[in-house]
């Protein structure tokens, strides 16, 4: 059984992840106080995997996101992703500042591109370094 405390290595960095985690589709549709305090719960209850994407809400669920994990960075895993619109290195790359900027933060733990992605060449769109992070300051052991 897979609780909040259940943690499971992600990727070649091995790093333990929570196997639950706190997706924040349509978050900015609730207050920002009470999707602030949820997000912060969940924190203190394990929940340290929090999943976003530049999509949602147009970047407002970053900036939800952003105020919740103020003071806590360092406790979670933060996903965010890419569209496959920005899937280029160019666009890729500004796609991420701008998710940092709205994060607050200066990294992001996986960036990878939102899914029905599948059809994008990444071998022919983006250079090994960029293909799931967009730059090495961002997404360490990426």
């Amino acid at each position: 059984m897979t609780d909040a405390s259940t943690t499971r290595p992600f990727g070649p960095t091995r790093r333990r992840v929570a196997a639950i985690g706190q997706g924040t589709w349509k978050i900015e549709e609730s207050a920002t106080d009470s999707a602030v305090a949820s997000l912060r719960r969940g924190l203190d209850l394990g929940l340290t995997h929090i999943d976003t994407a530049e999509m949602y809400g147009s970047g407002a669920a970053e900036s939800i996101i952003a105020k919740a994990i103020a003071g806590r960075r360092d406790e979670v895993f933060l996903v965010s992703k890419v569209l496959p619109t920005n899937a280029s290195t160019r666009g890729t790359l500004a796609a991420c500042e701008k998710s940092l900027a709205r994060l607050r933060t200066d990294r992001l733990d996986c960036y990878p591109c939102f899914t029905g992605a599948a059809h994008i060449r990444w071998k022919k769109r983006l250079p090994p370094s960029t293909r799931w992070c967009a730059a090495a300051r961002s997404c360490p052991g990426a």
